[in-house]
């Protein structure tokens, strides 16, 4: 090698060096000063608690309590993977359709498996293994096509949504699948210690994705490839192993609320998880996820899905029509996303 050529390379990688050092250092240091106006999300959550404390019936019982938490846990745990990917810069529409999809294949699976002589306990953890990996293998796919061939998550997940949906009609024939034993409700409805058991798994994946954002380089990486995906690559993060990674996770935590889906309704049937993914990406953005990526706590989501739990819960409480749910959500993500605009302006100008 040359003279100018070896001092070519070199400053190539002492530029790929310092552009990684720099990226992963900044990422790794970045802690941000406590400031009151950052919680205003959670300061108006509890201000609306004990308001309807004092106004809904029964809101204030520990039962009602169980129950937000219960109903939080479906949509709750897939909002945790949909963070990642909305961090990540992408987007996913097909995980309500994914829900619907999983449920009924493993139900399809555990009737076939125990028609031809397996145990009912096998026939449903065979179910499980292969829910998991065409999930897995699903999200992986759109992960790789949007980075080989530059296809936006939007597109491939829009796809997948269809595909997911009349692939439930498809397996089920129109009609639920009630292959379970009685045993298998405790997924969906049973308790752990007076919790029930759906409300264990949402807080256990909540505290799981919290520390891998945290305090793992997987998560600071997806915040580079979020914040910037060229200047992520430079600095020798693999932008396509993330972002398929990113996708998988997604797609095993929507069969993971497939699952508790099927055990609360004790059948696989194509109809559940419809708009789903509206609930999930409003928790998000409501708990001040950016959509355009590089932005965003699983703490904010957390507060985001109990949010919209305890104010549908409430309006039940006190009879308020359904269609003025739909209002009230509108303008609670609206008002979410104007918020955080307030406080990034705020930010910019100090």
């Amino acid at each position: 090698m040359h003279g100018r050529e070896r001092l070519s390379f070199r400053s190539a990688c002492n530029h790929r060096w310092f552009t990684r050092v720099s990226v992963m250092s900044t990422l790794a240091t970045r802690r941000p000063s406590f400031r009151l106006s950052d919680f205003v999300l959670e300061f108006i959550l509890l201000a609306i608690v004990l308001l309807l404390a004092f106004t809904a019936p029964g809101f204030a019982s520990w039962d009602n309590f169980m129950n937000i938490l219960r109903s939080a846990a479906t949509t709750g745990v897939i909002a945790f993977g949909m963070t990642f990917v909305i961090i990540l810069g992408e987007i996913d529409l097909s995980v309500g359709s994914a829900v619907a999809f999983f449920g009924c294949l493993l139900a399809l699976i555990t009737e076939s498996l125990g028609n031809a002589g397996f145990s009912v306990e096998l026939a449903i953890a065979l179910g499980v293994v292969v829910c998991l990996a065409a999930a897995i293998c699903a999200g992986t796919f759109t992960g790789w096509i949007r980075h080989r061939l530059a296809v936006p998550t939007f597109i491939t997940t829009l796809a997948w949504m269809a595909a997911f949906r009349g692939g439930a009609y498809l397996l089920t024939g129109s009609f639920p699948i009630t292959p379970y034993p009685e045993w298998f409700f405790f997924f969906g409805a049973g308790f752990i210690a007076g919790i029930p058991f759906q409300a264990v798994v949402f807080l256990i994946v909540f505290v799981v994705t919290w520390f891998i954002s945290k305090y793992t380089v997987f998560g600071k990486s997806v915040y580079a490839i979020g914040g910037n995906a060229e200047s992520a690559r430079l600095s020798g993060i693999n932008v396509a192993r993330v972002r398929m990674a990113v996708m998988a996770m997604t797609s095993v935590f929507a069969v993971m609320a497939g699952i508790m889906v099927s055990s609360q309704i004790q059948a696989g049937n194509p109809t559940v998880g419809v708009s789903w993914e509206f609930t999930v990406i409003s928790a998000c953005v409501i708990g001040g996820v950016s959509l355009m990526g590089g932005r965003g706590r699983i703490w904010g989501t957390f507060v985001g899905v109990l949010f919209l739990e305890i104010i549908l819960n409430g309006m039940t409480l006190l009879n308020i029509d359904e269609y003025w749910q739909y209002v009230a959500r509108a303008l609670l993500i609206l008002g979410a996303v104007l918020i955080y605009q307030l406080q990034a302006v705020s930010r910019a100008a100090r």
